[in-house]
């Protein structure tokens, strides 16, 4: 069994060669040679594909473009890039740690569910390390956003996700939303083809500041939703 790990960035030099360290490390030590890292350069002009390339790792690789497209365009475009029996994405910061993986792996592995999506709602230390402010920001936004989207689980804005790999590759070629969007996008695909989703309980280990305004972006992620759901009702599974 391969496992494929994907993992967007955009501008991470500060980082990004810890993170690839890490995570070889980590992956190396649990499934052996059987599986491959893809990092997806989202237009970065720091450098980043290059600070990953220089560390010549085994099945560690870069796929990306010039210009700077958004987090869904970067995870699709790893994705598709991905032959594993498992794939999975992450963010550059390993804000859900690693631990999660092999986790994810075991339960996709019985067969019983085709996607995970981890949920930071699941667990009870979920927002551990928040502002009562930016908890309650982020649980409303995830509410409003779930509610008009008809999300049926309880965070799909985590980070973290993993999925059989044909049918993960199968839902991403169907995908068209290049910003943050696209979460709720795969979601959303997911449900119509009716595949069976588990919801992983995770904490944040890693906190950075959000990148959510969460009025402006709200209101113009339901734009965006409207637009995902009028895509999906014209397919047919």
């Amino acid at each position: 069994m391969k496992i494929s790990l994907c993992v967007p960035m955009y501008n991470e030099s500060s980082i990004i060669a810890q993170t690839a360290s890490t995570l070889y490390g980590y992956m190396s030590e649990n499934f052996g040679e059987d599986f491959e890292i893809i990092f997806a350069d989202d237009g970065s002009r720091d450098g980043s594909a290059e600070i990953v390339k220089g560390l010549d790792l085994p099945n560690v690789s870069v796929v990306g473009y010039e210009k700077n497209q958004g987090k869904g365009c970067a995870v699709r475009h790893s994705v598709l890039a991905s032959s594993g029996d498992i794939v999975i994405f992450t963010d550059a910061d390993l804000a859900y740690g690693v631990d999660v993986i092999k986790k994810a792996v075991e339960i996709i592995d019985k067969g019983e569910h085709s996607v995970l999506v981890a949920s930071r709602a699941k667990h009870k230390e979920g927002y551990e390390g928040y502002t009562f402010i930016r908890k309650l920001a982020s649980k409303t936004y995830i509410k409003v956003l779930n509610l008009f989207g008809g999300i049926k689980i309880s965070d799909a804005q985590c980070g973290f996700k993993a999925f059989e790999g044909e049918k993960g590759r199968r839902i991403f070629s169907l995908c068209k939303t290049n910003n943050f969007a696209f979460d709720l996008e795969v979601i959303l695909i997911a449900q119509k083809m009716k595949l069976p989703i588990y919801e992983l309980p995770a904490k944040i280990i890693n906190h950075r500041e959000s990148k959510v305004n969460v009025i402006k972006d709200a209101f113009r992620m339901m734009k965006e939703i409207a637009k995902i759901k009028k895509n999906i009702s014209k397919m047919v599974f």
